[in-house]
């Protein structure tokens, strides 16, 4: 079954299923598509990395957020906090296994958002300029 039919064959079953919020689809991709997730996990693609120096690679996240985002991530297997035994303790953090079988379908996620953003933007402003229009 190639991957198409396989998703429209997930996407009927979750139709039909009464508990749709407890879909585990949307469990997973509600982590793993917020704001953060995905630029965390793409900075730790890269090796292991203590806290300061995701920090200084994401600058406009919050400290709060960003223990928060790692904590989620730690949580659900995608990454492996160790704490090494110094004065003041440090704290690295890298990908899981699970968390590097995530990169590949990512890449492909990032390559066509880069690829496609010109027209993104282009759909945008053509929206805001019509619903000026129309106001």
């Amino acid at each position: 079954m190639d991957m198409f039919a396989k998703v429209a064959g997930t996407l009927r079953e979750m139709r039909g299923n009464p508990d749709f919020a407890r879909c585990p689809i949307r469990d997973v991709l509600d982590q793993i598509g917020d704001k953060w997730s995905t630029l965390l996990l793409l900075t730790l693609a890269e090796g292991p990395r203590r806290f300061g120096a995701i920090k200084r690679m994401v600058p406009d996240i919050s400290q709060r957020m960003l223990t928060q985002t790692l904590r989620d991530l730690q949580r659900d297997g995608l990454i492996n906090r160790t704490v090494f035994p110094t004065t003041p303790p440090s704290v690295e953090y890298r990908l899981t296994p699970l968390g590097q079988s995530l990169l590949q379908p990512l890449a492909g996620l990032i390559v066509w958002a880069d690829g496609n953003h010109p027209a993104i933007k282009a759909a945008r402003l053509a929206f805001d300029r019509a619903l000026q229009e129309t106001s």
